[in-house]
């Protein structure tokens, strides 16, 4: 296996639409447990953003967004955006795979109207649970 990177932040999303950062996420093939869209769309049941994304923003706009903001579930050192859907990830016992990149979301425009065209195709990848587990925070990641 080949290491793609370490993962830098994890969040869920509460009930009231928040993302919550969190030291540990426990996934089933529905997705994320406790968290707003668990077990809504199996396809796109986590978002993988890269720290590039933030950068991107960052240098290419002057502005600095709290992490959680593009609504990433793990937010990642490498960026994982060039890998093909059917990709599997694996860290620690959970497997993941790729399966679309990220569409864009209307609320990325509340902070800035430029920041979804600049995210058009650095935003994220979605990935399905194939085997659940434990990601926490810190750990590195595996393209299978």
């Amino acid at each position: 296996m080949k290491k793609l990177g370490t993962i830098l932040s994890l969040f869920k999303v509460s009930d009231d639409k928040e993302q919550v950062a969190t030291d540990t996420l426990l996934v089933d093939t529905k997705g994320i447990l406790d968290d707003k869209h668990y077990d809504k769309n199996n396809e796109r049941a986590i978002l993988i953003t890269a720290s590039d994304s933030y950068r991107l923003v960052e240098r290419e706009l002057g502005i600095t967004l709290p992490k959680g903001y593009l609504g990433e579930n793990l937010l990642v050192s490498e960026s994982p955006y060039h890998l093909e859907p059917g990709t599997q990830l694996s860290m620690g016992e959970t497997i993941l795979e790729i399966t679309q990149g990220c569409t864009l979301c209307k609320h990325l425009a509340t902070l800035d109207k430029r920041i979804p065209k600049l995210l058009k195709d650095d935003r994220g990848i979605f990935a399905k649970v194939v085997k659940g587990g434990e990601i926490t925070s810190g750990e590195d990641i595996y393209i299978k």
